[in-house]
Parts: structure tokens; sequence; C-alpha cells
């Protein structure tokens, strides 16, 4: 039995909730998560860590240092609260067993090298990915011929646009240059200009829309709508890189998205106006 750490800002969101069951059922009942820690209580519906942990039937740990300890392997959740991360994965990333760590990664590029940094100085596997990375409809596509991408999907920037930038990112395969927000009434637009004079867009549509993308190719377009269990393709590949220590998503690559998205929010104080993606 592989025993799993979840070390949280706050316990009682989404992923939390769920990952649990759909880690045991993935490992058909080989991995449990057997030990919790909460920084602080949910300011969202005020459910204490100390109760989550009796709803889920899971031992609450008091220290990062102790569940660490404890744990064969180890998940850093904090989904919404990217800016938590680097705190929260200091003592995990440098303790040698493998890490998830939930996306949003970072806030920022600088941040994110400093937690890879950390991870790679103690020789700690570990990735960041949103599950739509793996949903079906990516499998097997021809990246050669990609020219251009144009992306679509639900709510703002800060928080989903990772869901969009990850399936960009491993499409476009190439390290971006500048973006341009575009605002609209309920909706956003960021251009996106890549080092080989290629472009892309994404844009969030605040009342909802469904994960799609065209993709402008040299044998045709190809229009990809979302519809597979992603969520359950994720937690196979986490299971599998528990098992194995195989990292799923190259770190040169989180951070190229990392300095994407910083370049993005910066982009939402001009409009309308192209900023660098720096990455340094």
């Amino acid at each position: 039995m592989i025993k799993i750490g979840f070390i949280d800002y706050y316990l009682d969101e989404w992923h939390a909730n769920n990952y649990p069951a759909m880690i045991d059922r993935a490992s058909g009942g080989d991995m449990k998560v057997a030990y919790a820690y909460g920084m602080i209580d949910s300011p969202i519906g005020g459910m204490t860590t100390d109760a989550w942990c009796e709803k889920y039937g899971i031992q609450k740990i008091g220290t990062i240092e102790e569940i660490v300890e404890l744990s064969d392997v180890l998940v850093v959740l904090s989904p919404d609260n990217c800016e938590m991360h680097e705190e929260l994965c200091r003592i995990p990333l440098a303790s040698g067993k493998r890490c998830y760590v939930d996306k949003t990664f970072a806030p920022d590029y600088p941040t994110a090298k400093r937690i890879f940094d950390n991870a790679e100085a103690h020789g700690t596997p570990c990735y960041s990915t949103s599950a739509l990375r793996f949903a079906d409809e990516y499998r097997n596509i021809d990246t050669s011929g990609i020219r251009a991408v144009q992306s679509w999907g639900p709510a703002g920037f800060e928080t989903y646009s990772i869901h969009q930038l990850e399936p960009l990112a491993m499409l476009m395969k190439a390290a971006p240059k500048r973006v341009m927000y575009l605002p609209g009434e309920g909706f956003y637009t960021l251009v996106i200009e890549y080092c080989d004079g290629r472009y892309a867009s994404i844009a969030g549509y605040r009342d909802g829309s469904p994960f799609m993308m065209n993709l402008a190719k040299a044998d045709g377009n190809c229009v990809i709508n979302v519809e597979s269990p992603f969520f359950d393709r994720f937690i196979d590949n986490l299971v599998d890189f528990f098992r194995t220590g195989d990292v799923k998503v190259p770190h040169e690559e989180t951070l190229h998205i990392m300095a994407l998205r910083g370049a993005g929010l910066a982009a939402q104080q001009v409009p309308g106006e192209w900023v660098e993606v720096v990455e340094g």
C-alpha cells in the first residue's frame, strides 16, 4: 500500500474532496490518501481541517515536516491559491519523495523556477499540470504541421486559463515571445506570438464554454471538442507517476507556461498592447 500525503492551503476544495476516491479507484486500491495537512481552515465554506479529515477518514497531521516523514508520496494541492505553492512545496520538494503539485503551478516564472530549482537540488521527482492535458482528444495529434491554434474555454484568465495554456504548450512546442490581452463584456482573448513566428489565441467566456480548439494545419484544419473524462485520465497518469517515478510534464514546458501566464496577467493592465514574455 502506497500512502499518500495531502498538503493544502485549505482542504475543503474540489480537488482535495474528490482525488482520494479517484486515486483509490484508479490504483485498484493499491494507493490511499492516508494523511492530510491544511494550513488554514476553509475561508470559503468554513469547514475546519479537523472536520474535513473526519468526513473523509484521513488522518490529520499537524506539520508539513511530519506529513513528509510519514508519507510514501506527496500531493501539494492549493489549486486556487498558486501563490502559496512556494511555501507549501519547500519541504516536500527537498525530501526526494515523488511529489505532484496541483495546477496552477506558480504565479509567475521566477517563482516557478525557484520551486523547480529546489526539487532538482534534492533529486525530487515532481511535476504539475492541468487535467486537460490528458484528454483523449489530444492524443496522437501530429504537431509538426500546426501553423496556428485558436482555443476557447470557460471563465476568467487568472484561474482557468491554465486549462487552455497547458494543451496549447503541448501542441505548439515552442517558446512564447509576447502576448496581447483583449477584454470584452463577459469574455477575453489573449493573442500569443511564438518565437518561431507562429500565433495562437485563447478565449475565456464568463458564462461558460466547452473546451475547444481549432488547429490550422498544413494538411487542413482540425476542430477539437473535449468530451472525454479528462480528470480520470489525469488520475491514471498520476497513479503511474507514483508507481514509476516517470515525470509526466517536462519542467521546461511548465516554465514556458508560467512565463506566458505571468505575461498575460501583466497584459491585462495594458489592453491592446504587446507584452514581452520574460523567462529569467
